[in-house]
């Protein structure tokens, strides 16, 4: 299935990102990546594997995050939501 979510605020995010078109990341929506990661690292969350959660993204090939590492947008989303968790605990 295709991802249908709007990623207007983070493209600029997206175009930094290395690419990526083989492995299990092929195709994958690297803007949900960033979001997964994210959402994560602001609940301080530490115990996840990153394998599952790439599997399961949904595909894209839409916008800056077409052929973008997923691995790396989860890593960049991660980092920056662990900072936000930081910043407010």
């Amino acid at each position: 299935m295709a991802c249908s979510i709007d990623h207007k605020r983070i493209q600029e995010i997206m175009s930094e990102l290395p690419i990526d078109q083989g492995g299990i990341g092929r195709h994958k929506c690297a803007a949900c990546a960033y979001e997964e990661g994210f959402r994560r690292g602001v609940n301080g969350e530490d115990d996840f594997n990153i394998h599952e959660i790439i599997n399961d993204l949904e595909e894209s090939q839409a916008q800056n995050q077409r052929h973008k590492s997923p691995h790396a947008a989860f890593a960049k989303g991660y980092y920056d939501g662990i900072n936000e968790y930081y910043n407010t605990h």
